[in-house]
């Protein structure tokens, strides 16, 4: 069981580098993850050891945690880099590695804790269950998973503590259940470099070769947003809440943060036997709003049951908030009547539209010019192949089509200075001794103290002696601090200069932080059950993406009898479920034989058949599965990427039974 109280709530932002880190911890994550210098799922997000350290230091000030990803799955040769990059980020101070390759687990690993990635798909309460005895301490769910079914996980997993992803891009696949990328252009979802094939447009035929959707982004869906369901996951057993985004901005990293920050703190006011896993309290220069920030979209996905506008069909790209419409097309600008006056366009800002085709259209405005209330003239930034032209060459930019604004510039501004401040309350009491005085200052937890040799001198004003007692011992800025109350436990307000009294404020405050790092502890490796624990299958296919020999005997020694090598190691080479996916193509044009059931004259004609994707030279068949109510997209791998990763990456992995696996 983890040293953190099982009713701790945690939350968990991520980080592209370092520096975006460090502004998570400030806005009130309760910890980080962030990509290590190599083997994470974002292969462009990786971090020198020496960056992890700076941010480890950094958020341990406030008894926040950092973990590192190493989630991607290992060729044989990898393993060693991978085993020598633990210790490097363990003796960096990272408190856990968030893994997907079991591979790691047979390695010289630190005394160090294990979090299931998201990679692991984690989607039965066996599954977790067997996780939780294999020694991992934290593990993310599958993100289309119900309540009930995070219910069921819980009443299994009592020991591990549950994470969960609340907002940010979806991925429309379970997680590590996708090898679209690999099979079309040899970059692995799963190795961190995934091409997404998800977000591009596709034409949809059905059985009879009749089109159902032309060019649309089917396989697209809106970003999570799991706002209104905080408690609900609480409820359920979740105790982690994680947000979504390595690759994402400071600005929306700042944004988000902080909205589930507030949410997460109202959560916590009204249900006092739940605390937060970190220290302190944020004050924000800006109200957080994530619709400001890049968006699809909100949905909640299938926590509440299947919905049916989950997807953004539409387009990929970040649409905007709606801010009025066009009054007037000229020669070189055009015209703009704002919802609200409140809502003035800046220089640098980026407007959205969409045009007769229901495709996103958009231009950054150059200058914007005020024309009295609430009307603006935009002079645009014409795109390069427009240069020269009129503003009517804009593709469908009318009067009165709808305008959106997808970068507001002030917004940016406010976010590229400092944003928040988080302080940890204390407590400060003055004591005077037979030598001096005496300050100690206490966090509910830790408590240090400093002494001043100075005599006792009479006050001439009483009065003002205390107020000015308060006023420097108040002086709390540039710490981590800030005064909750401050006691003067003197037989009189003595006199005590200035200059005397910031010194003994100063050590005190040095003093507490140095107890604080003192009591500061690592989170315990979980040890796994013995004897090993059985995995719930005897049998693996491609789809457990066992890449090394280390995997192998891993699940071996868990009882396995047959194991597939991953998808990425080529053997599966002719048709393959490239993408398994809650999501339903069929149900989302409303042509699931679930939806007919009832409907006169449509009942019974609605069946569940093949459908297929095509974009240019790429073709898919969709096939349907209703019983789970899943879709897989099915097709080959390319020969062009067989080709390529002959020549760039040697293979090592071996397909050898159990018999002689050691």
């Amino acid at each position: 069981m983890s040293t953190r109280l099982a009713q701790h709530l945690e939350l968990l932002a991520p980080a592209r580098d370092a520096a975006i880190g460090i502004e998570a911890i400030n806005h009130g994550a309760d910890a980080v993850y962030i990509g290590g210098p190599s083997f994470g799922a974002r292969d462009k997000a990786g971090n020198p050891i020496e960056e992890i350290e700076r941010l480890c230091n950094h958020a341990h000030r406030y008894g926040a945690r950092i973990f590192v990803t190493l989630n991607t799955i290992l060729r044989d040769d990898e393993l060693e880099g991978a085993r020598r990059m633990a210790w490097d980020v363990w003796n960096a101070g990272v408190d856990a590695l968030i893994v997907q390759d079991m591979g790691l687990t047979m390695l010289d690993l630190p005394p160090i804790q294990l979090h299931a990635s998201t990679q692991t798909d984690i989607r039965t309460p066996e599954k977790a269950r067997f996780l939780q005895d294999a020694g991992f301490s934290q593990m993310v769910l599958a993100r289309e998973l119900t309540l009930k079914d995070i219910q069921a996980i819980r009443a299994e997993v009592r020991d591990a503590t549950l994470e969960f992803f609340i907002h940010g891009a979806l991925c429309v696949a379970y997680s590590g259940q996708c090898f679209i990328s690999h099979a079309v252009t040899g970059r692995s979802a799963n190795r961190g470099s995934c091409s997404q094939e998800c977000r591009q447009p596709w034409t949809v035929t059905d059985s009879q070769n009749r089109i159902v959707a032309h060019d649309k982004h089917v396989l697209s869906l809106k970003d999570n947003d799991q706002s209104a369901n905080l408690e609900a996951l609480v409820d359920a057993g979740i105790r982690s809440f994680k947000i979504e985004g390595r690759y994402k901005d400071m600005a929306t990293i700042k944004n988000v943060t902080a909205h589930y920050r507030q949410l997460v703190d109202q959560l916590l006011a009204r249900r006092p036997e739940f605390a937060a896993s970190s220290d302190g309290h944020c004050r924000y220069t800006f109200a957080p709003d994530p619709e400001r920030g890049f968006n699809r979209g909100g949905t909640d996905y299938f926590v509440n049951g299947r919905r049916e506008d989950i997807g953004a069909f539409d387009t990929p790209k970040h649409a905007g908030i709606t801010i009025g419409h066009v009054t007037r097309v000229n020669a070189d600008s055009f015209d703009v009547e704002l919802k609200s006056a409140e809502l003035a366009l800046n220089n640098g800002d980026a407007l959205t539209w969409w045009d007769r085709q229901g495709e996103l259209q958009g231009v950054p405005v150059n200058v914007a010019k005020p024309l009295g209330g609430r009307l603006w003239r935009v002079l645009p930034n014409m795109p390069k192949e427009l240069q020269g032209q009129a503003v009517s060459a804009l593709k469908d930019l009318r009067k009165d089509a709808e305008i959106s604004r997808n970068r507001d510039m002030a917004w940016e501004r406010l976010l590229d200075k400092k944003s928040a401040e988080r302080l940890i309350p204390i407590t400060l009491t003055l004591r005077e001794t037979d030598s001096g005085f005496a300050l100690t200052l206490s966090d509910g937890l830790h408590s240090a103290s400093a002494q001043l040799q100075h005599p006792h001198e009479r006050a001439k004003d009483a009065t003002r002696a205390e107020a000015t007692l308060r006023e420097h011992l108040g002086k709390l800025g540039g710490t981590l601090f800030e005064a909750q109350s401050i006691a003067l436990e003197l037989s009189q307000p003595w006199f005590i200069p200035a200059s005397l009294l910031n010194a003994l404020r100063r050590d005190a405050v040095a003093a507490l932080e140095t107890a604080r790092a003192s009591a500061w502890q690592r989170l315990p490796k979980t040890k796994p059950v013995e004897p090993p624990a059985p995995y719930p299958d005897d049998t693996l296919s491609y789809l457990a993406n066992v890449y090394n020999s280390q995997a192998a005997a891993f699940y071996a020694r868990h009882g396995v009898k047959v194991i597939d090598a991953a998808y990425e190691s080529h053997e599966e080479l002719g048709e393959a479920s490239l993408m398994i996916t809650k999501h339903c193509v069929r149900f989302s044009l409303s042509l699931c034989p679930k939806q007919a059931k009832g409907v006169t004259g449509v009942q019974g004609t609605v069946r569940a058949e093949p459908m297929t994707i095509t974009q240019g030279k790429e073709k898919f068949t969709l096939r349907f599965d209703c019983k789970p109510c899943e879709m897989h997209v099915v097709g080959k791998i390319k020969p062009s990427v067989i080709k390529q990763q002959a020549r760039e990456e040697p293979l090592t992995f071996y397909r050898t039974r159990p018999g002689v696996l050691v």
